[in-house]
């Protein structure tokens, strides 16, 4: 009987909520990268170079961290619903600004430079709480057992925007450059943003903050719910209980920064140059986008597979360590060679290693994190390892200014994952605080 109540529950919480949510983060991380796209076309018609696009693209990374406790601890105590809306509609607005970095520039005598330096800076703030938040999110929704397959099919939408979203950026790139008097690069941050606003609305009347206020489900599957995620969260706090104050100065929470610093280090190194990269083939801006999409069709596969296989063995830190070594193989190996098919290949290769370690990594903290001290610590994490998403971008397009190559800025991302596959390998994992409480079990 508890286990019909369990499978219905989770299967209705699971439709109600991961789909729009993927939509949403899908929005979301286009708005985050297709700089990268635009960058085929911005960075001469703004007279960037590829270390100035480089630091630009990453410093969004630079108040992302500044800002993500903040909005995680805001998202906790003012609900999921409004916090999330806020940050959507906000994000929206300032990525469709970028369209007019030369309209300000020319109003405001500030350089084309300065104006996206400052407008990524203030998207970063925008968009900070964001990812973090959903990851809180899921906690209140679903048990241990679940979040692997859960997370990794929520984080499907990073590897997915890019599949669809290359394609699409090219077309856009292609097809747009002149309509109203403006480029192409300005129409794709224009009409990719329209999507995160229309799905502000969508937030606030769709989203509900807890398992307690679901109308949707039945009374004795609510009361379940809530009763194993609390029982969950009693085991946590048995074995320590954490504040938020203890959760950002954790040892192990640092350490765990540590290792998705060197994740989303591969991840953002790519996803912003593979691009400029392939587009050195001597493919067209449609081609580019289509040949730019295959690391992330295998990542889209690899995140829902690899966060199955681990929930299926219960089996988390071998799972990262694993994935984060394919992914430094594949770059390694790919940026050695200069065959475009067997560079893509690797990369292919690469991008099973780097969406694959994703889902699986956020199963370790919020193993032993619970409540606000969740929330905190899920935020440091994140905004730690995002970190990358400055350095790894500044690092390529220096490296590549100096060296007019590639090369070098990949296996310096590369390295970044192999320091994470380490300390993953080193850290302490309690696979004890996963199993369901056998209170909640018997009932």
């Amino acid at each position: 009987m508890i286990q019909e109540i369990e499978t219905r529950t989770i299967a209705k919480v699971t439709w109600r909520l991961l789909p729009f949510l993927i939509v949403c983060y899908f929005a979301a991380y286009l708005d985050r990268v297709n700089v990268g796209f635009a960058a085929l076309t911005m960075n001469k018609a703004l007279g960037i170079s590829s270390t100035a696009f480089g630091f630009g693209a990453g410093i969004f990374f630079i108040a992302y961290f500044v800002f993500e406790v903040p909005s995680n601890l805001a998202l906790e105590r003012f609900g999921a619903r409004k916090w999330i809306a806020r940050i959507m509609f906000s994000w929206g607005l300032l990525s469709g600004l970028m369209a007019f970095i030369p309209h300000l520039a020319l109003a405001s005598g500030l350089s084309n430079t300065t104006l996206f330096y400052t407008v990524r800076v203030l998207l970063g703030a925008a968009e900070a709480g964001f990812f973090p938040g959903i990851i809180f999110y899921l906690t209140l929704w679903f048990p241990s057992v679940y979040r692997a397959r859960i997370i990794g099919f929520f984080m499907a939408a990073i590897p997915l925007s890019s599949v669809i979203g290359a394609p699409v950026s090219g077309i856009i790139l292609a097809t747009t450059n002149g309509l109203g008097g403006l480029e192409g690069w300005q129409w794709l941050f224009i009409l990719e943003a329209v999507p995160a606003l229309l799905l502000t609305f969508g937030v606030l009347y769709y989203l509900t903050d807890r398992p307690n206020e679901a109308t949707w489900l039945t009374r004795e599957e609510r009361t379940w719910l809530v009763a194993r995620l609390t029982s969950e969260q009693r085991q946590r706090e048995a074995v320590q209980n954490f504040s938020v104050k203890d959760a950002l100065f954790d040892p192990k929470v640092l350490a765990l920064a540590v290792v998705y610093f060197g994740a989303v280090a591969t991840n953002y190194g790519l996803s912003f140059f593979l691009p400029q990269i392939v587009k050195a083939f001597g493919m067209g801006n449609i081609a580019v986008g289509f040949v730019t999409a295959i690391p992330f069709v295998v990542g889209t596969v690899s995140m829902v597979l690899w966060g199955l296989s681990s929930d299926r063995t219960r089996e988390r830190k071998g799972h990262v360590a694993f994935a984060l070594f394919v992914a430094a193989a594949g770059i390694t190996i790919a940026s050695l060679i200069d065959d475009p098919t067997f560079k893509m290949i690797c990369l292919g290769i690469a991008g099973f290693g780097i969406f694959a370690s994703l889902p699986v990594f956020w199963t370790l903290p919020t193993a032993f994190l619970s409540g606000p001290a969740a929330a905190g610590g899920i935020a440091i994490i994140n905004s730690i390892g995002n970190l990358s998403g400055f350095a790894g971008p500044f690092a390529m397009g220096w490296i590549h200014d100096e060296t007019g190559s590639y090369t070098g800025g990949m296996l310096a991302i590369s390295t970044c994952a192999v320091i994470g596959m380490v300390v993953v390998a080193l850290l302490r994992h309690d696979r004890g605080l996963e199993r369901a409480p056998s209170k909640v079990a018997a009932e």
